[in-house]
């Protein structure tokens, strides 16, 4: 073993920095690399920069020993580097894999003999062997699977969730051969309850791209079935609470304005592609895809149809970020609905507990933080997320008129979609 950390993670993030946290607690040597100065700086000050690792768990990691820094030559002294950077999507809605080949290269040139190498960040099959391998193989001289190891772990975070964590959700592993699947199984075990050993690296990563396809398919059905319980007076509220009392075969999902966050309407991107790559078509993926692309327009027609006419109305929306109680914006439908109420006139701000600002295509929108005097003033407020903050009975009470896209709401001046 070299002197030096058991594990370095590069990106600290959702993703990387609950690792690292939970690598820290279970006694792993570890340090962290992150490019962005600020979050660095955050995590010296003894603060956590992302929701689900609070600062008295950052406070235990520094006494633990744990470094954040934005100086490579760490990766080289760690045993194991975990690559946590995000996958995303460009400008023209592409899989956008520009950070994952930057930190690729930058470990490739620092990357010693015997190290474990693992990506965490969610990819298409093929990502592994056909991106990170060759980079690293030719930045660092090495051969993998005889001079360094290297698999795949794909990160199964579910911020927000306070009944499954990193520690007890299995953690999938594959290996670039079998030796490598040892390491790596072996690794994880130091600090998670299971470990689930996948055939390959390709399987390891559609094996992630289907359990969010799953999600993503599912929230489209539903929605569907929500648009035909409108137009026929059918309550789909009751309709889910009805099928989700079935103890098999059936998993609730709920209506809501669209698909957010950082894999949910990303994966299936990535999974929508490579399949094109390789001569195949998702087509029940693609269908659900223009389903949840419609729903924040069907958002605003449904506000537009109460309304008469959007144009100088005051619309509040209640909940910008993607999920409930998370301190994200990212992909959330709140963007397009905002926008498209802009374009079409109508005067927009928005009340959320968890974000201080919230920009639609790079102008920020008008925050209020009086919910109940906002609630009362505007024309129609439009319940987006529903934030434990969000007390049900008093949106009823403040509001003029309320669009509730949740479900959660009731009374003679609230409407669903």
């Amino acid at each position: 073993m070299r002197p030096g950390t058991d594990l370095a993670v590069i990106g600290l993030g959702y993703a990387g920095l609950p690792l690292a946290e939970a690598a820290c607690r279970s006694g792993v040597r570890t340090r962290g690399f992150d490019i962005d100065g600020t979050v660095v700086a955050t995590l010296a000050a003894g603060r956590s920069p992302v929701a689900g690792v609070s600062d008295a768990d950052v406070a235990a990691m520094l006494d633990s020993g744990f470094t954040a820094s934005a100086d490579p030559a760490q990766l080289g002294a760690a045993d194991t580097v975990v690559i946590c950077v995000p996958t995303g999507l460009t400008s023209d809605r592409a899989p956008d894999l520009g950070p994952l080949r930057a930190a690729c290269a930058t470990l490739g040139d620092r990357l010693q003999p015997g190290t474990l190498v693992v990506l965490e960040s969610t990819s298409f099959p093929g990502t592994t062997e056909e991106v990170v391998l060759p980079i690293l193989e030719r930045r660092s001289g090495l051969r993998a699977g005889e001079d360094f190891y290297l698999a795949f772990a794909p990160e199964r975070i579910d911020p927000g969730n306070t009944r499954f964590g990193l520690v007890d959700t299995p953690k999938v592993i594959g290996g670039h051969t079998p030796l490598c699947a040892k390491y790596c199984a072996t690794f994880y075990g130091r600090f998670v309850d299971a470990v689930v050993v996948a055939r390959g690296t390709r399987e390891a990563e559609l094996a992630k791209l289907l359990e969010n396809a799953y999600r993503f398919v599912n929230i489209a059905l539903v929605n569907e079935f929500a648009r035909y319980c409108a137009a026929t007076g059918i309550d789909v509220w009751d309709v889910v609470h009805c099928a989700g009392t079935k103890p098999f075969g059936f998993a609730s999902f709920t209506p809501g304005p669209g698909a957010g966050g950082h894999c949910i309407p990303v994966d299936p991107v990535y999974l929508t592609t490579r399949a094109a790559q390789d001569g195949f078509t998702f087509t029940l993926v693609e269908a659900a895809a223009r389903i949840n692309e419609d729903l924040p327009a069907h958002v605003v027609d449904r506000a537009g149809t109460l309304l008469g006419d959007l144009r100088g109305a005051s619309v509040l929306l209640l909940g910008v970020t993607y999920k409930a109680d998370v301190p994200d914006v990212r992909e959330s439908p709140a963007q397009p609905v905002a926008a498209q109420l802009l374009a079409r006139g109508a005067d927009v701000a928005y009340h959320d507990p968890h974000t201080a600002g919230f920009d639609v295509d790079g102008v920020p929108l008008r925050r209020e933080t009086d919910l109940r005097g906002a609630a009362a003033a505007a024309d129609l407020t439009i319940l987006l997320q529903d934030h434990r903050a969000y007390d049900p009975v008093q949106l009823a009470n403040a509001s003029r008129l309320l669009l509730d896209t949740r479900g959660r709401v009731s009374g003679s001046r609230v409407r669903y979609l």
